[in-house]
């Protein structure tokens, strides 16, 4: 129940040609303390609720528990969220072995796209694409539980 990825920041749209799945996601918090963020998420036509502890040292690890929920549960706790919808559609990418799961953000977040890659270790080998920019793993602001309350369109960049 250890969740251990990686962030990047995605420097171009190429990683779209290479796509085997896409779905559009919105997801808001419960809770967005970062020693226990609850997540309710839709993703497709599912639901889902996920519970992750505080990010270790590394900001690689933390735990993490999700459990799909039914689709009109999750539908109707959206509503009990705190304010700040993510909206964003996730492409899978094989890369390798692995999958970057790659996020294209929409309404506040408009202009963010970031990808995540899983491991099962915090030193494990991973393929680079050409598409992945600099790495974001232990930047709080892309947390998408910072993002909700802090929007990527109010950042000075």
């Amino acid at each position: 129940m250890v969740e251990i990825e990686r962030k990047f920041l995605v420097k171009s749209d190429d990683f779209k040609k290479q796509a085997f799945t896409q779905n559009k996601i919105a997801q808001g918090y419960l809770s967005s303390v970062p020693e226990r963020t609850v997540r309710v998420r839709v993703k497709g036509n599912k639901g889902f609720i996920t519970i992750k502890g505080i990010s270790h040292s590394s900001g690689m690890s933390r735990f993490e528990w999700e459990n799909e929920i039914p689709l009109d549960e999750a539908i109707e706790l959206l509503k009990l969220c705190e304010k700040g919808k993510i909206e964003k559609t996730r492409y899978e990418i094989k890369s390798g072995i692995h999958v970057y799961e790659v996020d294209e953000f929409y309404g506040e977040n408009e202009g963010l796209v970031m990808a995540e890659i899983e491991l099962n270790s915090e030193n494990e080998a991973f393929e680079k694409p050409d598409w992945l920019g600099e790495e974001v793993t232990n930047d709080e602001r892309y947390y998408n539980a910072y993002l909700s309350k802090n929007p990527y369109k109010d950042w000075e960049k």
